[in-house]
């Protein structure tokens, strides 16, 4: 995954920080308003060793910010930053892609907590305003 980094493509170098599913997770819970290890240890029942490699690498590529919330014992909580805010669309746009193709049965649903209406995510192209997927692409890779 290191040498994703390098690559031009944006999608190749994203995936090489978020390409596994306990990040994601944990930036989900971060968004549902979860804070400590604890909290995400407990929801998540992922093992302390996985969540304190993750932890980290989510803060040090800047999508969480440690805060120190207790000196005796010491103790820090996670908070968004503006990086981990914005990766809320691609959270959804996930979860949009498998209620189309992997739903059925019981599944979590999420609701805008102002209006109470359940949220349907549309991934659009800003310039044209279509729908992405709808289009073909091309890809041009810089020379």
């Amino acid at each position: 995954m290191q040498d994703l980094l390098d690559q031009p493509c944006l999608i190749a170098r994203s995936l090489a920080l978020m390409g596994d599913a306990w990040s994601m997770l944990i930036l989900r819970d971060a968004h549902a308003g979860l804070t400590r290890f604890d909290e995400f240890r407990k929801s998540l029942g992922i093992a302390p060793t996985i969540l304190t490699r993750r932890l980290s690498a989510l803060t040090d590529e800047g999508l969480l910010e440690k805060r120190r919330y207790s000196e005796r014992p010491p103790r820090d909580e996670y908070v968004l930053t503006t990086a981990g805010r914005d990766f809320l669309p691609v959270l959804f746009a996930i979860g949009a892609w498998g209620r189309k193709h992997r739903g059925g049965g019981q599944v979590t649903r999420f609701f805008d907590a102002e209006t109470g209406t359940e949220i349907d995510p549309v991934t659009i192209d800003r310039s044209t305003g279509a729908p992405i997927g709808t289009r073909p692409i091309r890809i041009v890779t810089p020379e």
